[in-house]
Order: structure tokens, then sequence, then C-alpha cells
């Protein structure tokens, strides 16, 4: 074989192990920072290990928030289902019951543990109520929990 063309194999090869190595990289690397958003009826149909973050949104169920020091528990809905949740921390100004709420945590035996809180903006809860339920009240006071 000619020697420039020897070269030129050689470097073909070279410039193409070092592009699928890069693109693996980045591939594991956004792989591994990814959470998964459920709303608490996905979650009530999804098998989750207790070792794996997520985010849970919906809307903070009416007089369900319970505050003691800095600890806050409080439930989500998504007017279907029901998920309970405990934060150790601040949570957003606005955050109120009523309000929509993203939740990044674990779950655990059908309570999810969040290390952080974020709030809905007024046209995201809008639009959440809008498309979660016609009729923007339990049918009954009875929580549906998540099962495993």
């Amino acid at each position: 074989m000619n020697q420039i063309r020897k070269k030129r194999l050689y470097n073909i090869l070279l410039v193409s192990l070092f592009s699928v190595s890069g693109i693996s990289l980045i591939l594991y690397s956004l792989n591994s920072n990814l959470d998964y958003f459920f709303t608490p009826t996905e979650l009530k149909e999804q098998n989750i290990s207790s070792d794996k973050r997520i985010k849970i949104g919906g809307m903070v169920l009416e007089g369900s928030v319970f505050r003691n020091d800095s600890n806050i528990s409080f439930t989500v809905t998504d007017y279907e289902s029901f998920v309970r949740v405990e934060f150790k921390g601040i949570v957003p100004d606005l955050f109120q019951e009523g309000s929509g709420v993203v939740a990044l945590g674990y779950l655990n035996d059908e309570v999810f543990y969040a290390v952080l809180i974020r709030q809905f903006h007024k046209l995201e809860n809008a639009l959440f109520r809008h498309f979660s339920s016609q009729d923007l009240t339990p049918k009954n006071s009875q929580m549906h929990h998540i099962n495993h």
C-alpha cells in the first residue's frame, strides 16, 4: 500500500475513533443527568426504585400543607390521584395551597421526599387545571395513594 494512502487511512480511523468516543461520552452524560417527570396518576402506574431521582408535578391540594420549623409536608394531586410530599428547606415565596408545583426528589414507600421545590406560574396553573380535569374538585374526599 502506498505510504500516503496508509497515512490517510490512519488519520480517518483516528478521527472516527475520537468522534465515536466523544459522542459516547456526551450521550452518557446526558442520560445520567436526566430526570423523568410524572404526575401522581402516572406514578401510580409505574414501578420506580427508591434510588431513582424523578420530578413530580401537579397542584398542591387545599388543606394538605403542614409546617413544622423548616419541614413541610403537603399533597400533590392531578385531580385523579394523590402523592404525599415531604420537604426540608425553604419553599418558593409563591408556594401555597391550590397552586401548581414541581418537586425533584425520590419516591420511597408511597411518600415523595423532595430535595427541590419549584412553583408553577399563573399561566401554567391555568393550563394544568384545564387539561387535568373538567371538574376541579376531587370526586370524593378519600385519597388514592400510589400502589407499587
